[in-house]
């Protein structure tokens, strides 16, 4: 059988000295017989089946890491998201197993981690409903938020710190950014940390027969506030789905955890990580509107509004 390579020239395949470190890492017969491109931005994921000497077909993810100018090496890396999955796997949730490593990138052109393919498409809300779609959302972060060994991973720090203040190029309403930066630069809230996803997002999620069925990309797990999953959340559902399921979230995320006071400066910060745009990472000039109706409604409950 001929090996199955579909192209997409956003998404360059592995090579062939990489597809023998997966072989081998498979051991000894194992051939790759597809390569599938899977979606990414800093990454690049590519969803592989590799048949073994018996004949077994491994459903895998070779998972390689693209040149990040906004992030420092020692925020971003394979060791990071290998720390993060080896604390996860006593965790009650479902997330991809490591198979094996090249953090240097000795023998797959970039450093990169072979991982289990966990079943399931990411997705939106199915047959349950927006309802059940948020309350399993919120109620996968609680066996994260309490897992132990969080305080062995690196601390949480802003994306964004606030050195450059420049509104995206695309904004409608510059003051409402000014402001935002400006509210942002105060005094974070004291919370307690725990483990963080850091960027929880629904599209970071799998779902199969309207279950949720696994959490992928942890590469930028941190210790720190649990807010910040939370607000992370948020901030794609308001832009997904709107303001009002953003708040609904919260709502729900306050229920399953037994109580949980959320201080809105976690979803201030979590948009201003957008910022400082280059051209890796661009705000979308179609999102414009919802991005700054969301940081309106924001600063209107931070007590800090702006007519701008």
């Amino acid at each position: 059988m001929e090996l199955v390579i579909d192209s997409d020239v956003t998404h360059r395949p592995p090579g062939r000295r990489t597809l023998r470190w997966i072989e081998e890492c498979c051991g000894p017969g194992a051939t790759v017989r597809h390569v599938r491109p899977l979606g990414g931005r800093a990454h690049l994921n590519h969803a592989l089946v590799v048949e073994t000497r018996s004949g077994t077909a491994l459903h895998l993810v070779l998972r390689r890491w693209l040149p990040q100018d906004r992030i420092a090496a020692a925020e971003f890396s394979p060791e990071r998201e290998i720390a993060a999955l080896t604390l996860l796997a006593g965790c009650d949730l479902t997330t991809p197993s490591l198979v094996a490593a090249d953090p240097a990138g000795a023998y797959t052109e970039a450093p990169a981690l072979l991982l289990t393919e966990l079943p399931g498409r990411p997705g939106g809300p199915t047959g349950g409903g927006m309802a059940e779609f948020l309350i399993q959302l919120a109620a996968a972060l609680l066996p994260v938020h309490t897992l132990r060994g969080a305080a062995s991973m690196p601390p949480y720090v802003p994306a964004n710190r606030l050195d450059v203040r420049l509104p995206p190029r695309w904004a409608l309403r510059p003051a409402l950014w000014e402001r935002a930066m400006e509210t942002a630069a105060g005094a974070a809230p004291q919370e307690p940390s725990r483990f963080l996803h850091r960027d929880y997002r629904y599209d970071n999620t799998l779902w199969q027969g309207g279950r949720l069925s696994g959490v992928v990309d942890w590469s930028v797990a941190s210790y720190g506030p649990p807010a910040v999953d939370v607000a992370s959340m948020r901030h794609a559902l308001a832009i997904g789905y709107g303001l009002a399921i953003a708040e609904r979230f919260r709502d729900v995320f306050d229920q399953v955890s037994g109580g949980h006071t959320h201080d809105p400066y976690w979803d201030l910060r979590t948009v201003l990580d957008l910022l400082p745009e280059d051209p890796t990472s661009p705000l979308e000039p179609d999102q414009t509107a919802a991005q700054e109706d969301y940081l309106d409604a924001l600063l209107a409950e931070l007590g800090a509004p702006t007519t701008g």
